[in-house]
């Protein structure tokens, strides 16, 4: 039996007419017998205290379906529905609106039936919010309901080259990596390596002493960085007043309402891990109706989209399809998962993380008690599979001394935080505000932190820790470091384009912190192979700098590699402390050969920088037969 056609009763009439005549969703679905009574009044009793929809509370509590839901607003507000899937929107006239109208509207125009233009919405709070405004532009409106997903796709099929630009290209060109000068860096780079090996031809012995100058600083102010950093996370702060003491609970007042937060899990040929991922989720003690999970994928990933396909997902995950664009990196699926995302709160994971269950609780508390300045909170991460050789060993001390000595003791002293890429979370109106994540920078996270800092704005460190997959193999834990170094090079350009408004806009200490942490440790990767020939001192075998340094000069340079590694193994020590793994403690006395691995990441970051500076070095999961060990 076909369905009446779609009706202009609901638009013909005064909008406080309309409702007063509807019926509330509650009673339509219970007299309906999808819902008794009881259960409609402890699902509005918990809805007081969430800013949660009853649909999703709903689906989430009952398990009712999307299907049931839509059904029952077709009849509260005598609506049809559509599938955009089988009938697309005349593309002109939703053009007339724009995807950014669309996108702040939650409206699609759809087709014009008779006098009237239909507007596609998956809300209809978002039509009757947004009418007047409507029917200035188009004349009379009607409304009709669609899916979510439907809707969703039908915005990237209707306005392809606007979606792509808005995901790419969001971010101005003078804070993004975009306008990398490509062509003038090769020859930079080419003219410096011909000038070196010249050099080194002609004046070996003098190109040395510059080299070794050159990594011998780099090292000291890393050293010294570590080293203050870890006394300065030792320093207890002054006691304060009870009264004045910021206690974040781990769950928010009664008296606000919780919110929504929207998780994005950008995924790219993540198969292996798919079903992994899902239930460490599930572990999540956050309200379902107040979790936005969002699987980001590529929409030629068919692999993970037919896996997915395969999963029964629960109400509060759903999947989103990223289309093609010119390039290809999580910054760029996240920029375009950001617009649909629902949530006040914005987190970030990766594909194989094992989040703590109570994190989520925690990060709404902390912000809940945090002053608007705190726009992003960053957890600690490590790895589930620690034990499982001695790169995951190595991996994990490197890992936690980041987490829990260095940034903790470069936050105490005011210096901008290069953030990770997981475990974030961020409030989604300055995440907005700032231009969002810079799609062409292979380390985007470092990258926002660094502009975060530079507005204004200030990262807290939350103790709560996400465990990861360790990569322990040579060749990906390279193709991996390189990516970081390359990004790390390509956002210490992107800032520094303008020294003296980077100087201003972070202050002496944090511009001082931002070239150690970028530049000093780019430098130390590059040069580092020149400090390696100390080893012949070591050894008793001679120095081809003896004659130049003299036997002051060989002392001094001795004391300071002595004194970095120490330094190594003091914070080593005492974030394997802190973190709970004391039994690591042998390994710490190997990550001088571990920190050589990085010289050759640092080379390949080079070479791509020459000729491929946005390619995406994807990190495989799922590889090894110990991802769900605890360390």
């Amino acid at each position: 039996m076909s369905r009446p056609p779609l009706s202009l009763a609901t638009s013909a009439m005064p909008a406080e007419r309309v409702g007063a005549a509807r019926l509330r969703l509650g009673d339509i679905l219970t007299a309906r017998g999808d819902v008794t009574q009881k259960q409609l009044e402890a699902c509005l009793t918990r809805q007081r205290s969430m800013q949660a929809r009853l649909g999703d509370l709903l689906r989430s509590d009952l398990g009712l379906s999307e299907h049931t839901i839509l059904s029952a607003l077709e009849d509260q507000w005598a609506v049809r529905r559509l599938n955009l899937a089988e009938q697309p929107p005349d593309g002109f006239l939703a053009r007339n609106l724009g995807l950014a109208g669309c996108l702040e509207t939650g409206c699609l125009p759809w087709r014009r039936t008779g006098a009237a233009t239909v507007i596609a919405t998956v809300y209809p709070d978002a039509f009757a919010t947004n009418r007047d405004a409507l029917e200035a532009h188009f004349g009379p409106v009607m409304m009709a309901l669609v899916r979510e997903g439907d809707f969703i796709d039908a915005l990237a099929a209707t306005f392809p080259e606007d979606v792509r630009c808005r995901s790419e290209l969001h971010l101005s060109v003078d804070d993004s990596c975009r306008a990398w000068p490509g062509g003038a860096f090769r020859a930079i780079i080419l003219t410096a390596v011909a000038t070196l090996a010249a050099a080194g031809f002609l004046f070996p012995v003098a190109l040395l002493t510059v080299l070794t100058g050159i990594a011998l600083l780099s090292l000291l102010l890393l050293s010294g960085l570590k080293a203050t950093a870890c006394v300065m996370t030792l320093r207890r702060a002054a006691p304060k007043p009870a009264a004045a003491a910021r206690v974040v609970p781990l769950h928010p007042s009664a008296a606000r309402q919780r919110p929504v937060v929207s998780l994005l899990i950008p995924l790219f040929r993540e198969h292996r891990v798919a079903s992994h991922l899902l239930g460490r989720l599930a572990r999540l003690k956050y309200p379902r109706a107040l979790l936005d999970i969002c699987l980001v994928v590529e929409a030629d990933d068919e692999v993970t989209r037919t896996c997915l396909t395969a999963i029964a997902l629960p109400s509060s995950v759903r999947v989103i399809v990223v289309p093609n664009g010119t390039v290809r990196t999580k910054p760029r699926a996240l920029n375009y998962a950001l617009d649909h995302c629902r949530g006040s709160i914005i987190g970030v994971y990766d594909a194989e993380d094992a989040p703590h269950p109570d994190q989520i609780a925690h990060v709404v508390s902390c912000f809940a008690e945090s002053p608007p300045d705190v726009a992003c909170l960053q957890g600690r991460l490590s790895f589930y599979n620690a034990r499982q050789n001695w790169l995951s060993r190595c991996f994990t001390i490197d890992y936690a001394a980041w987490f829990a000595i260095v940034l903790p003791g470069v936050a105490r002293l005011g210096m901008p935080i290069p953030l990770g890429g997981t475990t974030l979370f961020f409030r989604r109106d300055v995440l907005d505000s700032i231009g969002r994540w810079d799609a062409f920078n292979v380390t985007e996270d470092a990258d926002l932190g660094i502009r975060l800092a530079r507005l204004g704005y200030r990262t807290e460190l939350i103790e709560t820790t996400t465990l990861e997959e360790a990569t322990c193999r040579f060749w990906p834990w390279i193709r991996q470091r390189s990516r970081w170094l390359k990004g790390y090079a390509m956002t210490y350009v992107t800032h520094m384009r303008n020294p003296a408004q980077l100087y201003a806009d972070l202050g002496p200490r944090g511009f001082l912190g931002f070239q150690v942490m970028f530049l000093a440790s780019l430098v130390q990767a590059i040069t580092a192979p020149v400090l390696w020939s100390w080893w012949l001192v070591a050894f008793g075998q001679p120095h081809p700098l003896t004659g130049v340094l003299g036997l002051p000069g060989l002392v001094a340079v001795t004391a300071l590699l002595v004194f970095s590694e120490t330094v190594n193994f003091v914070v080593g020590a005492m974030a394997l402390r802190a973190t709970g793994r004391k039994w690591f403690l042998p390994w710490v006395l190997t990550l001088n050969l571990y920190s050589m691995l990085s010289t050759f990441a640092a080379f390949k970051a080079l070479a791509e920088m020459l000729w491929k500076p946005f390619f995406w070095d994807k990190t495989d999961h799922g590889l090894n037969p110990y991802a769900e060990q605890t360390a």
